[in-house]
């Protein structure tokens, strides 16, 4: 006969058996899932331009118990991932957006700082890990970059001209970006170039407009992706996305999964693009 402490032991056993199995179920529907969506996708067409919203860091993380803090190391790890699975099906371009110009305003100190310093290890990664140079990206960081320290801009500014060789792929990281300051800041270049007579009001279309934009050597994306739920595109690319293809997925960043990846990609492949016409 068991003893009280001998039942306890085997029920916490059968506990966690039923957990690790329920779990490793669960992986290998997964595993065939996954390649079942593969199987949907593989012949494209694929987009040419990624944007990614990843939001819901703090939601996750509070949801676990964990410091917010956690949740932008956790998510700061998965956009690594997540680039290299974007990289994999040779998407060209593919545009993060880091931080808002309300991240950069509004979020406290501490959180802000944290932030900064993510940012400042994924330069200096980019810059020492030989990724660009194998993956041949050139990287591009747009944004209000005077909320920066700015011996973080001085290193920012090296990655850019280090990887400006590069053609096969293009990562922009906006970072203190909002698109409402961004149309702003290129009303004010347009206006200042008529002033001194390099632009006639004849001259002015949405070809001409694009080219005062921080994107102006980018396409416009062809998909938007954003997590969390959350279904709107908070200031992101307001010029460019006009008529991009839109993706709102209900799991929060740090969650995103390669299944989460290709199913967005599946539902792009499966619309009709018509750009408003």
């Amino acid at each position: 006969m068991l003893t009280r402490y001998a039942r306890d032991f085997k029920a916490r056993i059968e506990k966690l058996v039923f957990r690790v199995g329920g779990f490793l179920e669960k992986r290998v529907f997964e595993d065939i899932y996954e390649k079942w969506l593969w199987l949907q996708i593989k012949d494209g067409p694929f987009p040419q331009h990624i944007g990614i919203i990843p939001d819901g860091n703090r939601r996750w993380a509070r949801r676990l118990g964990l410091n917010p803090i956690q949740g932008h190391e956790t998510g700061y790890e998965r956009i690594k991932e997540v680039l290299n699975w974007i990289w994999d099906l040779n998407v060209k371009y593919v545009t993060i957006y880091a931080m808002s110009s309300e991240n950069c305003k509004y979020r406290s100190r501490d959180e802000f700082n944290h932030l900064v310093s993510l940012l400042r290890r994924g330069v200096r990664e980019l810059l020492e890990s030989g990724e660009i140079e194998k993956r041949r990206i050139r990287v591009k960081v747009i944004g209000d970059l005077s909320y920066l320290p700015q011996d973080l801009v001085e290193e920012v500014k090296k990655l850019e001209e280090k990887s400006s060789v590069f053609k096969d792929r293009t990562l922009t990281i906006a970072v203190c970006y909002g698109g409402r300051q961004e149309i702003i800041e290129a009303v004010k270049k347009l206006i200042s170039d008529y002033e001194k007579g390099l632009v006639k009001i004849s001259d002015v279309t949405e070809e001409t407009f694009s080219k005062y934009l921080m994107t102006s050597d980018l396409p416009d994306p062809d998909l938007v992706i954003r997590t969390s739920g959350e279904v709107r595109i908070s200031n992101f690319l307001l010029w460019q996305t006009a008529y991009s293809e839109l993706y709102f997925c209900d799991v929060y960043w740090p969650e995103f999964r390669k299944i989460d990846f290709w199913r967005a990609i599946r539902s792009y492949q499966a619309r009709e693009r018509r750009f408003g016409r």
